[in-house]
């Protein structure tokens, strides 16, 4: 491990040893310690950290009657994610109709899929007390959007969220799914770690837009799955780039195949390169996703290369 360094910082009080060295600071002391480990003693030292950081982690366990979970993330908003999820979740029951495919939506603050799935309404219950998926275009979907208004802002803290994060994994009743696509919110805090300790994940999907901003999050998003031992599938490019629908001239709006340098750097498939398209976007506000409502475009034919890659 190298030099081990410990920075306190006590009001007013004096600690020697250690090879301290005392450094005033206003009315408080600030003591550094150092010490040299041989490798020995810094293996045993990682070995121990390791026990003490596994004790507090919950025990996996999978979502009854889930086969298979793919979340979709991305370290910023507004990079087509939500988007990219329900189109992944037609694409997949697309592909195999013999497949059952849900979509839950955990961006708890900010849900997009009851909109983007033309749904509306409270899930009811069965008999074991347990929330029914509302379902449409096959796939059967549960949002924290559809046990609150509409408008209505969640203005919570962190338990309160967690406890809705619980119950959207727990107290669902999916029936009997192959596949259960997540949309998460961006970033990397509370939510991303607890879907990603609670239960088994067979993949992450990141999207990002190529900009180099987007991408610095996308590279955070994938390295936080990494180090929670989730295996990241790929990067999905999204708005990759604009042709002019009157004289087809393509304009890199966002930069040109910045994920792709992701991807190579992050040593990842390249899942995606979807356009940014007048046609996806009417789509999803209209809530008629363009792997359903056009199929045969060639803008569903780019969403629909990763579900072809996610089936294989």
């Amino acid at each position: 491990m190298g030099v081990w360094r410990r920075l306190l910082v006590f009001g007013g009080v004096s600690l020697r040893g250690c090879g301290g060295v005392r450094v005033p600071l206003g009315g408080s002391r600030l003591v550094i310690c150092r010490r040299q480990f041989s490798g020995a003693e810094s293996e045993t030292l990682k070995q121990r950290r390791s026990q003490i950081m596994s004790r507090g982690l919950p025990k996996q366990k999978p979502i009854e009657g889930v086969k298979q979970v793919i979340v979709v993330a991305s370290g910023k908003g507004g990079v087509g994610k939500s988007t990219t999820a329900v189109n992944l979740a037609l694409a997949l029951a697309a592909n195999d109709s013999s497949k059952a495919v849900g979509l839950l939506d955990v961006d708890v603050y900010g849900p997009s899929i009851p909109k983007m799935m033309n749904l509306k309404g409270n899930p009811e219950l069965s008999q074991s007390n347990l929330m029914r998926p509302l379902l449409n275009y096959g796939i059967a979907c549960m949002s924290m959007g559809f046990l609150v208004e509409e408008t209505a802002p969640l203005v919570w803290r962190g338990l309160m969220v967690m406890s809705a994060i619980e119950k959207l994994l727990r107290q669902v009743d999916w029936g009997q799914l192959d596949y259960l696509v997540v949309d998460m919110p961006p970033g990397t805090g509370d939510v991303q770690l607890s879907v990603s300790q609670n239960i088994p994940i067979s993949g992450a999907v990141i999207v990002s837009t190529p900009q180099d901003i987007a991408l610095m999050d996308a590279h955070k998003g994938a390295e936080m799955f990494r180090k929670v031992h989730v295996p990241v599938l790929g990067l999905v490019q999204n708005m990759s780039v604009f042709q002019c629908p009157k004289c087809k001239h393509k304009t890199h709006i966002f930069g040109a195949d910045g994920a792709r340098r992701l991807a190579r750097t992050l040593d990842l498939d390249i899942l995606g390169d979807i356009p940014l398209h007048l046609n996806i976007r009417e789509a999803s506000d209209t809530g008629q996703p363009i792997v359903f409502s056009q199929p045969e475009s060639d803008e569903s034919g780019e969403i629909q290369e990763p579900a072809d890659q996610e089936g294989e």
